[in-house]
């Protein structure tokens, strides 16, 4: 009768680690989800922002993420300072920076 009991004892044992994994699925799934329709495209984007921030330089005409159209007439490390008409410059994060509407022409040598 012991053989029957530790037979039995297996049975069960192997009965719980599959409800194990029919419990564990569905959220391993959720998260790929989520992966693929949420966290990479949002990195993705903060990439390509980046590396727009990185390539602007004097002369592009951009827009800030206020709506505020200018030229680039001057850059430090943080700061774009814009040419919104003849008269005004306003200084500005280069954060606030969101589109390069036209870049600037390549200097030739």
């Amino acid at each position: 009768m012991k053989g029957v009991n530790s037979m039995s004892q297996l049975l069960a044992e192997g009965a719980g680690s599959q409800n194990i994994w029919q419990l564990i699925w569905p959220f391993i799934l959720m998260f790929a989800v989520f992966y693929f329709l949420l966290i990479r495209p949002q990195q993705k984007k903060q990439k390509q922002r980046s590396s727009m921030l990185n390539q602007i330089k004097k002369g592009d005409k951009v827009t800030t993420i206020g709506g505020l159209h200018g030229t680039i007439v001057e850059m430090a490390d943080d700061t774009v300072v814009l040419r919104v008409n003849d008269t005004t410059k306003m200084t500005f994060e280069r954060s606030a920076i969101n589109a390069v509407v036209t870049a600037a022409p390549a200097a030739t040598e």
